[in-house]
C-alpha cells in the first residue's frame, strides 16, 4: 500500500475526510472541526494535514532569523503563577541592564550580522517612560538598519502608565523613537478563568487584542503567541486561535504565529502532565491548519530543543526563529536547549528537515536563499 492510499484509508478510519477536503480546497476549518483534529490519536496523520496545508501557503522552504535577544530587567511589578523569570527588588538574583549595556549589547549583535533585537522584560516598579524611549532611540542611532522588536502588550500598556497617555499615544511615541515591531508575548491563555489561574493580575485577552490592533492598524507588525501544556484544555486552545483569527481577519497585521511550550520549573503553578513532543507537534500542526489567515507558524527552538522544532517543520511550521544569543525567560523556567544557535546550525536542521533553508527578516520576508 503506498503513501496515499494509507493516508486515504486513515482519513477514512479517523472521520476526517471533509477535514482534509477543506485544505485540498482551501476552505476555511471551523472552531469544531479544529477540536476534532486535537483530539484525533493519529499523528502522523494529522502531521500529514498540516503538511498539506503548510506546503499550499510556504512550499519547501523554511524560514530562520538572525537576531539577538536583550532581556533588559526581570524586576516586575506583578506575581504570575506560572512565570518563573520575575523577581523583586528584595531578591538577590534579579537584574536591571543600564542603557550602555544594552547599548553594547546592540552594538555586538550588529557585528555578528543580526539584523533584528528582540527586546523584553518584566514591568519594572521605577523605571521611567524615558528609559524606554532613550533605549530604543539609541539602539536606533547605532544600528538604523537593525529592526527593535520590543515589548509585549502588557508592557505596552505598563508603558501607558508610565508615560500617562492612551495606548495609541504611548505607541506612536515609541514607534517614533524607533520601535519597529512588537512582540507576541503575554498572550498566555485567552480564556479568562484560566488567565486568573496562572496569570492574575495580568491584562486581559481583549486588553492584549486591543493593544495589538492599534498597532497593526498604525501600519505596523506584530507576532502572536500561545502558551500551551498548563492548566487549560483543548477547547481553550480552540478559543485562543480563534480569537486570534478574528483580529487577523480584521487588520492581517500578525505576521507569524509562535505556540510556546509551557516550562514548569521554578514557578508556583502545579501541572502534573507538562507538554509533551507529541503535544507540542499537535498543537502546531493544529495550529497551521486553523489559522489559514496567518503565514507563518513558528518551532519555538528555545522551549521545544531544535531536534523536536526540526520534526515540527513536517507538522506545520515553517519557521525555526533564530539565532537569539542571550535568553532568560524560558532557561529560568527549566529549559534545556543550549542558549544560542548558529546560522549553520539553523540551516542544517532545515535541510536534514527536507526544506529548504531561506533567511528571513523581522516580518518573515526573505533576505536570502540558501538554494541561490
Amino acid at each position: 500500500m503506498n503513501e496515499s492510499n494509507r493516508m486515504d484509508r486513515a482519513l477514512e478510519e479517523t472521520g476526517l475526510t471533509d477535514i482534509h477536503e477543506k485544505i485540498v480546497g482551501k476552505i476555511r476549518i471551523d472552531e469544531t472541526d479544529a477540536q476534532r483534529l486535537f483530539e484525533t490519536h493519529d499523528l502522523n496523520l494529522l502531521g500529514y494535514l498540516a503538511n498539506l496545508a503548510n506546503r499550499q501557503k510556504n512550499g519547501d522552504t523554511a524560514l530562520y532569523l538572525l537576531n539577538r535577544y536583550v532581556n533588559y530587567s526581570n524586576y516586575c511589578i506583578l506575581s504570575c503563577q506560572f512565570c518563573s523569570f520575575a523577581r523583586k527588588k528584595r531578591d538577590n538574583d534579579g537584574f536591571q541592564l543600564s542603557l550602555e549595556e544594552i547599548l553594547k549589547r546592540g552594538k555586538l549583535a550588529l557585528e555578528a550580522g543580526a539584523t533584528e533585537l528582540h527586546i523584553v522584560g518584566g514591568l519594572h516598579p521605577s523605571l521611567p517612560f524615558d528609559y524606554y524611549v532613550d533605549m530604543l532611540a539609541g539602539l536606533k542611532a547605532q544600528a538604523p538598519n537593525v529592526t527593535l522588536k520590543c515589548f509585549t502588550a502588557i508592557e505596552i500598556l505598563h508603558l501607558g502608565w508610565l508615560a500617562r497617555k492612551p495606548v495609541p499615544e504611548t505607541l506612536a511615541r515609541l514607534k517614533q523613537a524607533g520601535l519597529d515591531s512588537l512582540t507576541g508575548g503575554g498572550a498566555e491563555i485567552f480564556a479568562p478563568e484560566i488567565r486568573r489561574e496562572i496569570a492574575r493580575g495580568k491584562e486581559s485577552a481583549e486588553e492584549y487584542l486591543e493593544v495589538h490592533r492599534i498597532w497593526h492598524e498604525m501600519g505596523s507588525g506584530s507576532t502572536c503567541t500561545m502558551l500551551y501544556g498548563h492548566i487549560e484544555s483543548l477547547a481553550d486552545r480552540v478559543d485562543h486561535l480563534r480569537r486570534l483569527r478574528k483580529l487577523q481577519d480584521r487588520t492581517r497585521g500578525f505576521t507569524g504565529f509562535i505556540p510556546l511550550a509551557y516550562q514548569p520549573e521554578s514557578n508556583r503553578l502545579s501541572v502534573k502532565h507538562p507538554p509533551t513532543g507529541a503535544d507540542s507537534l499537535r498543537t502546531i500542526a493544529v495550529s497551521r491548519i486553523y489559522l489559514d489567515n496567518l503565514d507563518h507558524i513558528t518551532a519555538y527552538w528555545i522551549g521545544l530543543g531544535l531536534d523536536l522544532a526540526q520534526i515540527a517543520l513536517r507538522y506545520g511550521a515553517d519557521d525555526l526563529q533564530g539565532t537569539i544569543e542571550e535568553e532568560h525567560i524560558f532557561h529560568m523556567a527549566g529549559a534545556a536547549s543550549p542558549a544560542k544557535q548558529t546560522r549553520q546550525s539553523l540551516t542544517a536542521a532545515i535541510r536534514e528537515a527536507g526544506k529548504i533553508p531561506v533567511q528571513r527578516d523581522t516580518f518573515y520576508q526573505p533576505i536570502t536563499d540558501e538554494a541561490a
